[in-house]
């Protein structure tokens, strides 16, 4: 299992825990949970909440559940468990034999209802939902009273049976709880605890026609696993009272539930209601692409567990929600990928070169680095040949005074290779586009390097035409064109900021020979474009599929060297 580093900056919920073992509170144990719901997929908030949950777990000592919190099964289905519990591995987490379901406690949640009944503290309600919430009142208006808050204990019990018998329609009754309708909490004023809904659960099937709601079943699932601290983003901070008020009544173990700042990200949604409205509506091919901030999709666009543990433990756990800057999330992807990723070469738009005092039908295998920043991974052959591609934006032939790569007349390094130069440009009769160069080269510069001391201001990176092979690369941008998408200030709807370039697709590109072999998530640097990976879905031994993970441009780098 993956454990937090020792030196783990504080923060105040390590800070509470470092109290309570010192007061030998819980015994001195600490367990926590993590309790996904099963209706989407996760996203890079939920990883905040993982690495915390199974960080601080791990950090002190204990141990830390999976728990499913599945009490709506019309929006559950098994594909998003199976999903959970995919990205939870992947980041680096074991939940051991510890997966539970909070229908694992449905009987046990039944009777605690049974209890609150019997105790007076909860009745069976005929309003409607519409008026459920007019009875509630507002902010600034005390809500009402039920006319059937006054129903009898053995009326409720009757009542409370026959809908979990089947006796009654979806909707047309609720059990809630009694405690205050003037309460200035509007969780307090009596909420919903049970309601009906026949659908088919993914584990207990048609068992059951009543289902908790998430405020009854997630404390009593913590007490009943024995969970000492209930860590929870912020929006649950006003359901605490809540939370404490149903494990008081019922005199139970009492966990400690403690709300932390929720990760807003920006250029982008975390919200898996307008997620759901991205992928059903087709805005993306799926949960698992790559513009998604989902786990999923961060992993398929080559995203490495590492970088997004870095970059949870970065930016903290504080008190207040703030947003994160995404380049600060794309800094800790491209330092991990810096040292573990492979150079190679890849030309995104060939454009044609021609050396025409290279001989004829030569191959000459040159010598490359592997990756400067770990010499443990050694180097690799290129074939250099007559043909070539290079970048078809690394010519211009009337270039702007600050244009070092290629250009009539001019001379450049070809990496690893030898100095060439541009001799001929050969353009097409009818469009005039230019479709290919000619070039001399230096034979005594072989490896890039001039004996006689001369220097070139270009390097470019190339591939042997003849020995290249075809690869599709795709070109992700940032989903929206709004830094805070979810604003209020830009207006209902969210989606009319979605970037409509946030995916450019090359079909005609060209990589070293050296990846035919590659497997599907392999990632590379292609030189002076960027980190790219194989694509998971897509790449086959046919197809060549590239991702690109993130630029070689690094605001975040230049933000911190600035504050230095």
């Amino acid at each position: 299992m993956t454990t937090t580093d020792s030196t783990c900056s504080p923060n105040f919920i390590r800070n509470i825990i470092a109290e309570d073992l010192k007061a030998n509170k819980n015994e001195g144990r600490v367990m926590t949970r993590f309790p996904p719901e099963p209706n989407g997929y996760l996203h890079i908030g939920h990883a905040k909440s993982i690495c915390l949950n199974f960080g601080i777990a791990a950090e002190y000592g204990g141990v830390c559940n999976l728990r499913f919190d599945d009490t709506n099964p019309s929006k559950e289905d098994i594909e998003y468990v199976e999903s959970i519990k995919s990205d939870v591995r992947w980041l680096g987490f074991d939940w051991g034999d510890r997966l539970f379901y909070a229908s694992d406690y449905f009987e046990k949640l039944y009777e605690y209802a049974v209890q609150l009944i019997k105790q007076g503290k909860a009745y069976v309600c005929d309003l409607s939902a519409e008026e459920i919430r007019e009875y509630r009142g507002t902010l600034t208006q005390p809500g009402k009273e039920s006319p059937y808050r006054t129903r009898s204990v053995e009326e409720n019990l009757d009542l409370f049976e026959r809908m979990r018998a089947g006796e009654f329609e979806d909707g047309s009754r609720v059990l809630r709880a009694k405690i205050d309708m003037i309460s200035p909490n509007l969780n307090m004023r009596d909420p919903t605890i049970y309601r009906i809904r026949r659908a088919e659960h993914h584990r207990t099937g048609n068992k059951w026609c009543i289902y908790p709601l998430y405020d009854f079943a997630h404390c009593l699932s913590d007490s009943i696993e024995g969970i000492t601290h209930s860590l929870c983003s912020l929006e649950f901070e006003d359901n605490r009272p809540l939370y404490d008020w149903f494990l008081d009544e019922l005199k139970v173990y009492h966990p400690q539930q403690i709300e932390f700042a929720r990760l807003n990200l920006t250029y982008t949604v975390l919200s898996k209601r307008k997620l759901v409205q991205l992928v059903e509506q087709r805005y993306v091919s799926g949960w698992d692409d790559p513009r998604m901030p989902t786990i999923s999709g961060m992993r398929r666009r080559g995203y490495t567990p590492e970088s997004i543990r870095n970059f949870c433990e970065r930016i903290g756990v504080a008190k207040r929600d703030s947003i994160v800057d995404m380049a600060l999330l794309e800094y800790c992807i491209r330092e991990d990928l810096n040292q573990r990723a492979p150079r190679v070469m890849g030309v995104l738009r060939p454009l044609r070169l021609v050396i025409d005092n290279y001989p004829e039908g030569q191959v000459e295998d040159l010598e490359a680095i592997n990756n400067p920043e770990d010499p443990g991974m050694g180097s690799r052959k290129v074939p250099f040949s007559r043909e070539l591609y290079i970048e078809r934006e690394d010519f211009l032939e009337d270039p702007p005074k600050k244009f070092f790569r290629l250009a009539p007349g001019r001379e450049v390094r070809l990496k690893h290779a030898y100095y060439i130069t541009c001799v001929g440009v050969v353009k097409d009769e009818q469009t005039g586009e230019i479709v290919e160069l000619h070039c001399t080269y230096d034979p005594e510069t072989r490896g890039g390097w001039s004996e006689d001391g001369r220097k070139v201001k270009g390097t470019l990176h190339w591939v042997s035409a003849a020995h290249s092979l075809k690869a599709e690369v795709r070109l992700y941008d940032y989903l929206f064109v709004k830094a805070n998408p979810d604003d209020e200030k830009n207006g209902p709807d969210f989606k009319a900021y979605l970037n409509p370039n946030s995916l450019e697709t090359l079909t005609s590109c060209r990589v070293e020979p050296d990846l035919a072999g590659a497997t599907p998530g392999s990632r590379y640097q292609f030189l002076r474009q960027g980190y790219f990976c194989i694509d998971s879905r897509d790449s086959s031994d046919g197809a060549l599929v590239f991702n690109r993970t993130v630029t070689l441009r690094d605001s975040w780098a230049k933000i911190a060297k600035k504050k230095e």
